[in-house]
Parts: C-alpha cells; sequence; structure tokens
C-alpha cells in the first residue's frame, strides 16, 4: 500500500468517525508514549464475497513500529471487545499471499487459515500481483 495524501487521510478519519457515530465502534488509533503508531479494530467488509456478511479485524501500522508486539496486542484488544462487547461469533481477517507479517499477527492471535477460503480481492484489477488474498478466521469460542 502506498502512503496516503493529507486529504486521503482526513476522509479515511471522516469515514472511521462516521462509523463510530453510525455503530458505535470501528478503528481504534494506536498510540505509543502518546506518538500515533496506525490503527487496529473492526469494520464490516465492505464488498460481497463467499464469507460476507462479516466483520474484519485489522490494523496497520508505521513501520517503526513493527516487531514490538503491538499489532498482536491490539488485534487480541478488538477481538475480545468484538466477542464479548458485539457479541459476534466469528471475525476474518484478510491480507495479500505475501503478507508475511500480517499473516504472522493472525497466528499468533489464535486465527485459522483454509486454503480453500481464499480469494481473489475484487477491488483490484485482474492481474495485479496484490490481487490474490488469503482469508483466515476466529471464533469466539
Amino acid at each position: 500500500m502506498s502512503t496516503m495524501s493529507r486529504d486521503q487521510s482526513d476522509a479515511f478519519v471522516d469515514k472511521i468517525e462516521a462509523a463510530f457515530d453510525e455503530r458505535g465502534w470501528g478503528l481504534w488509533a494506536l498510540e505509543v508514549d502518546g506518538v500515533f503508531i496506525g490503527y487496529t479494530g473492526l469494520q464490516p467488509v465492505s464488498f460481497p464475497a463467499h464469507f460476507t456478511p462479516a466483520v474484519e479485524i485489522g490494523w496497520r501500522l508505521a513501520r517503526d513500529a513493527w516487531g514490538h508486539g503491538y499489532a498482536s496486542e491490539a488485534a487480541r484488544a478488538a477481538a475480545a471487545f468484538g466477542f464479548a462487547q458485539l457479541d459476534l461469533d466469528e471475525l476474518v481477517s484478510f491480507t495479500t499471499t505475501a503478507n508475511a507479517r500480517s499473516r504472522a499477527v493472525m497466528d499468533r492471535i489464535g486465527m485459522t487459515h483454509d486454503p480453500a477460503d481464499d480469494f481473489d480481492h475484487p477491488a483490484l484489477p485482474d492481474g495485479h500481483e496484490q490481487r490474490p488474498h488469503v482469508l483466515y478466521r476466529l471464533t469466539g469460542e
């Protein structure tokens, strides 16, 4: 993924705030010692797929925040919130097949992967190198 412009970033924050206004939950800002390092949280999957409707647990951190356990810790907190407060039965997460770091987070938080669930992301054109995605699932049991 590329870095967002200021306008794109502001529009993304507006979308996050609108989700909180509408549903009461969404993506949370992550900070370490008062410094913004990224986000994690829950959001409905925004496209039709064999696993939708579904709620996604996701994260995106600044590169210098990688490797410190922040994504795993925050994802566990988001999952706990989803199961305890929202009474969800399942959460999903997905990423490009090559994104080993996010896949490792999914493994660390107890998500499972069935290759039969993998899919081509509909927002990316045919032939795009990041179109193939893996799907991971986590149940509240």
